[in-house]
């Protein structure tokens, strides 16, 4: 069997060398940051705005932030990693950051540590589903709006749950609200609504993660002067819109076909999966 490598504090060992132990906080406590980072066509997608995000992150953890954590560091250890691992065009790329063993809930060390993975994808480029997704709310628990609420960590139980109500109900997927009963995001994207051209996404000061994917299709929105605003979703906004469309850093985009019983169309989620391509090249 062809060996596997991660690399772990910036050096490369075998997926199958124990680097990491019982007492790890990830482990223990949640208390990590990541980030899921596509690999396309030989490119690293975005990293510059992947490593501000999560150097922000351990900021607000209070997490020590080492001087040699920057992107020219980080794109080299993957580049390295992705050739080790003998990947040609397309992975998804973690990067896990982890504050080091020692305490209880009160950690004895803001000092971090951090894991970058591969894992192969068979898909080239951004591809948008051609049949919708089918979605609805899951309402049984709420996310809260706090400085952390943004954050992409290792504590994810509310997503797990909605994971599993999404299966029992047969679903694509399943959208969050917080504590005011706002549409905020998907278990795994961030979410826009489209009405007459005009793009519409959860502020972040509703608790969505703050996602890189969400910050290109702005950014995208901007620069072919489509109007997009960062304004509260509800049920209805989704109900009255004429497209619902999920972007989260590895699909790109993912249409919505249905939620509850309001059909959309695709043609904005179109455009950006081609205007993403365009960047991957």
């Amino acid at each position: 069997m062809q060996d596997s490598y991660c690399i772990y504090n910036g050096h490369l060992i075998s997926l199958y060398e124990p680097a990491i132990s019982f007492s790890n906080r990830a482990f223990r406590y949640g208390d990590s940051l990541f980030e899921s980072i596509r690999f396309t066509n030989g490119k690293i997608m975005f990293l510059a705005d992947h490593v501000k995000r999560i150097k922000l992150s351990m900021t607000t953890l209070r997490m020590n932030v080492p001087a040699e954590f920057t992107s020219a560091n980080i794109e080299q250890l993957i580049l390295h990693l992705v050739e080790q691992n003998d990947i040609k065009k397309e992975a998804r790329i973690r990067l896990t950051v982890f504050r080091n063993e020692g305490g209880f809930y009160t950690p004895n060390t803001n000092d971090i540590s951090f894991l970058i993975e591969t894992e192969v994808l068979e898909t080239p480029g951004y591809v948008l589903n051609q049949k919708g997704l089918w979605v609805d709310i899951y309402a049984e628990i709420k996310k809260p709006m706090n400085k952390i609420s943004n954050l992409k960590t290792g504590s994810a139980l509310m997503y797990v749950m909605a994971g599993i109500t999404k299966t029992s109900l047969r679903l694509d997927d399943c959208l969050l609200v917080n504590d005011n009963g706002n549409i905020i995001e998907s278990i795994n994207s961030n979410i826009f609504v489209v009405k007459n051209g005009t793009l519409y996404t959860s502020p972040i000061i509703d608790g969505c993660i703050d996602g890189v994917m969400r910050k290109q299709i702005l950014d995208i929105a901007t620069q072919h002067k489509l109007l997009a605003f960062e304004q509260p979703l509800t049920v209805h906004t989704l109900t009255n819109g004429d497209e619902v469309f999920l972007t989260n850093a590895i699909k790109g985009v993912q249409w919505v076909g249905q939620f509850k019983n309001k059909f959309y169309t695709n043609q904005k989620a179109i455009f950006f999966t081609e205007k993403l391509n365009e960047l991957a090249q």
